[in-house]
Formats: structure tokens, sequence, C-alpha cells
């Protein structure tokens, strides 16, 4: 192995443990592949132990994939249990707004936030396996009871459900009713969908495996 080739790959190893992003090659298409892991972190900065997607280090590398000549296509892997809500939709109006063909992959569980995310690709795709938790906006700690506090979080959980909607191809009353449901959640309202079901409620657009996602975004860069 030559001297460059090593550089490379220590770029690319040094790329996948700091941010949890590699960019392929040797295949078809030039790709940029994102992972979102754990529990989304905004402002605020999470105990060590936990494991967590930093939006400051996403959102410069979504800005690079779309301005760069030799990426051709972008591929998001989901895999989080939700976490700061500005941050999270940060990300996902940033994902919806690029030119560039876009697939996103839900394995594990696309919880919470999460839920933005996946739909934010031109293309979605669920795991069989996976799960996706819908739940209204909630907060932990001291929360003042007063009218101003409930209208702001009414206001979050409608920009939440509008660009869910309008990024999907589920109905808004549809995703109101499972934000509501109160018969599936022990402690809390919301629904737990599966990978099947997802798909049916028309939240996610595919079931698949890596291979029909990967398929599906080297067909969306040839047609581009």
């Amino acid at each position: 192995m030559c001297e460059k080739e090593k550089t490379e790959d220590k770029k690319r190893e040094d790329s996948i443990k700091e941010m949890g992003a590699v960019e392929t090659f040797g295949g078809k298409h030039r790709i940029f592949c994102l992972t979102i892991i754990g529990e989304i972190e905004g402002h605020s900065i999470l105990p060590e132990q936990s494991k967590t997607t930093k939006y400051e280090h996403i959102l410069p590398q979504l800005v690079a994939v779309e301005e760069s000549n030799e990426i051709e296509g972008l591929l998001i892997i989901l895999n989080t249990i939700g976490g700061d809500v500005e941050a999270g939709l940060a990300i996902a109006e940033l994902i919806s707004g690029m030119k560039k063909p876009s697939v996103s992959y839900v394995l594990g569980g696309g919880h919470s936030i999460g839920v933005p995310l996946a739909v934010s690709a031109k293309h979605s795709f669920i795991a069989p396996s996976a799960t996706m938790t819908i739940h209204p906006v909630r907060t932990n700690g001291l929360v003042i009871g007063v009218p101003q506090m409930m209208n702001h979080f009414t206001r979050m959980q409608e920009r939440i459900t509008d660009f869910v909607v309008k990024n999907s191809k589920i109905h808004k009353e549809k995703f109101s009713e499972l934000l509501m449901n109160t018969g599936e959640l022990v402690t809390d309202v919301g629904s737990v969908l599966s990978g099947a079901s997802a798909v049916e409620t028309g939240l996610i657009d595919s079931l698949g495996s890596l291979s029909d996602v990967i398929d599906c975004l080297y067909n969306m860069i040839e047609e581009n």
C-alpha cells in the first residue's frame, strides 16, 4: 500500500471515529454515508456515557456534501432515540433542502425527532425489524404551567407535524392520531410503528435492506 493510500485510509478512519461519517469509493458512484445514532445533542452537552450525535458536526458536513463536485449522493443511516428537538429539526430541514440525491435508512429505531429526520431525505427506507416511536413534544426538568408554555409546546409540535406531512405520504389527521394514541405506551401518549406499519401509513416510503437502499440511491443519481 502506497503512502497516499495509507493517508486516505487514516482520514476515513478518523472521520468514522469522530463524525460517524465516511465518503465511499470503488462503487458505481461516489456517495457520502452519514450516521445519526444515539441521542441528538443540541445546545446542552449530554453526559459523557451517552452515545450522541452532535448537530454542530452534522450541519457543516451536509453543506460540504451539497457543495462537493465529487460526491454524487447522500446516504443517511438512522438509529436514534431522539433528542434535542430544535437541533434535530435543523438537521432535517437542511437535508430536505438539498438538491443532491439523498436516501435515509432506519435501522433499529427512528424515534421522536428521528421521525422528521427519517422523512427528510428524497426517499426513505426502513428495515423490517426497525421501529419508529411517535409522541408529542415533551421536556425534562421544571416546567412553568402557564398558558404561554402550553402554547409554546403546541406551536413546536405543529412545526414538526407540518414538516413530517410535507416530506412524507402520511395524512395530517393520521399522524395526529398516532401522536395522541393513549392505548399503546405505558407512561406516555403516542404510538410505536413497526417497519411494515410505517410504510403502510405512508410515513416511510419503502421496506428494504442495505442493498435496496444503495440501488435506490444509485438509480436516483443516474436519473439526476
